[in-house]
């Protein structure tokens, strides 16, 4: 029995095979504990660990299910971990009950990537039920081949060439079950939102299966890559030395407004997780707005940089938005000092200054016309362009804020990414309004073709995913 667990957020999935009362957990997240809690209920024997590569994503929770379980972490010979495991091979079988795991050397995601394969143990033979493909072949895409830089990348999508070849020749009716998946950033294209297929319907549909040529499938795959969120190049050191183990979802506590206002002076960033509306109508200088839903704490990964405490502002009930906050932080290796006590409305009760921008919804942009202001689209992927605008990765805003002039609004897909945006201009001093209702698919039309001030042309393999927000 196999069991996905969908961090949403991040857009992956770990997995927990259990056969007999014995447990292995795939590519587990950081915050595992409630898959320990279940295990532990179950009267499961967690035997294993297992880790498809060096995650870039988020942080590995390898060592909390050690540390719990007493379970032998197993993961890539070639991944270089500093701390005590189970290196595998080529070949190397995991026992677990019934089951046997085989590892499968699939190159390419990265340079250690390795799939598992089940087997019935007694008759190891026999066709596999299933195999963990990790970052290599995803549900309607595959792995990206950059994340180790520019001089590997030709090396990795080449050896990931070979390695999707090999997944594809495995029986139609093997499950394909992949770590990342609709959401992530660590795909080379949009997938489906379907998180698990098989072989043969992936062999069929896949874009990255169907180029058969070597050389086609490597210019394909260089071209209309979005840049990675910039927390990316921390997380595989850190997941290389192990994680500080944590054993429990850290609990955070209100502040002051003077405490609040200390922290940022002193180095903090204020991150305001209330609704867009609510935060561009008044919040405390400086800080950024972004919604506490599933995609959180990626965000703060792509525009506060990496190891910056944070103090928050929070919705109702604060408690309660404390928590998914902190899980959701930790995950990608951020720290919550603590949330403002009393919200805006004790900040403002003080005496203290809040600063604001302009909202608006497409159907105002469209009356207006886009052409008389300056349009920021931050999609990570403006496929296609918005027509007159200057199409610049969230991530990117704040090291390009002095590029623009004028009357600033910003677009993206749902409205969430360019409340972030107009933050960041915010801050900047840039007087900006925000479109927070509708998106770039509503300015563009579905008659229209693509425009010519997006960045790179669009790969081969876009539009299966939902519109970013």
């Amino acid at each position: 029995m196999i069991e996905p667990i969908v961090t949403t957020s991040l857009g992956d999935s770990s997995y927990l095979l259990v056969s007999g009362d014995e447990a292995v957990i795939v590519d587990p997240q950081r915050d595992c504990w409630e898959v320990l809690a279940d295990c532990h209920r179950r009267g499961l024997h967690v035997r294993y660990v297992l880790e498809t590569h060096v995650h870039n994503d988020y942080l590995s929770g390898a060592l909390e299910v050690r540390e719990a379980t007493g379970a032998t972490v197993a993961g890539p010979a070639a991944a270089g971990y500093g701390f005590a495991h189970l290196p595998l091979v080529e070949d190397d079988e995991l026992a677990v009950g019934d089951t046997l795991i085989r590892a499968l050397a699939t190159p390419g995601h990265t340079a250690e990537h390795t799939a598992y394969l089940v087997l019935d143990r007694e008759h190891p033979e026999a066709p596999p039920g299933a195999v963990f493909t990790g970052g290599s072949l995803m549900v309607g895409a595959s792995g990206r081949t950059d994340l180790l830089g520019p001089g590997r990348t030709e090396e990795l999508t080449r050896a990931q060439f070979h390695s999707l070849r090999r997944l594809a020749a495995l029986p139609d009716d093997t499950r394909v079950l992949p770590t990342h998946g609709a959401g992530s950033s660590c795909a080379a294209a949009p997938g489906s939102v379907e998180r698990t297929s098989t072989v043969g319907l992936q062999r069929f549909a896949n874009p990255a299966l169907t180029v058969a040529d070597e050389e086609e499938f490597l210019a394909r795959r260089l071209v209309g890559l979005p840049p990675a969120p910039a927390y990316y190049r921390h997380m595989a050191p850190i997941n290389r030395s192990g994680p500080q183990v944590l054993g429990h979802l850290p609990v955070i506590g209100p502040l002051t407004p003077g405490q609040v206002e200390h922290l940022a002076a002193t180095g903090s960033t204020v991150v305001d997780a209330r609704g867009r509306r609510a935060y561009a109508a008044g919040h405390l200088p400086g800080s950024l707005g972004i919604e506490l839903e599933a995609s959180f704490a990626a965000l703060v990964g792509e525009v506060v940089p990496f190891a910056t405490p944070l103090a928050l502002v929070l919705p109702e009930p604060a408690v309660d938005a404390a928590a998914e906050a902190v899980r959701q932080l930790l995950r990608i290796g951020y720290r919550a000092t603590g949330w403002l006590d009393g919200g805006i409305e004790a900040w403002t009760a003080t005496g203290r200054p809040t600063a604001s921008f302009a909202t608006a919804t497409t159907l105002d942009l469209a009356a207006r016309g886009t052409g008389t202001v300056t349009l920021l689209d931050v999609r990570t992927r403006p496929e296609p362009a918005v027509p007159g605008a200057h199409a610049v990765p969230l991530g990117e805003v704040a090291s390009r804020a002095h590029e623009f002039t004028g009357e600033v609004w910003t677009v993206c897909g749902r409205g969430r990414r360019a409340t972030v945006a107009a933050g960041l201009l915010d801050r900047a001093g840039i007087p900006v309004t925000a479109v927070v209702s509708g998106g770039a698919t509503d300015l563009i039309g579905p008659d229209r073709s693509p425009g010519t001030t997006a960045g790179p042309p669009p790969g081969p393999d876009h539009g299966r995913r939902p519109a970013e927000g």
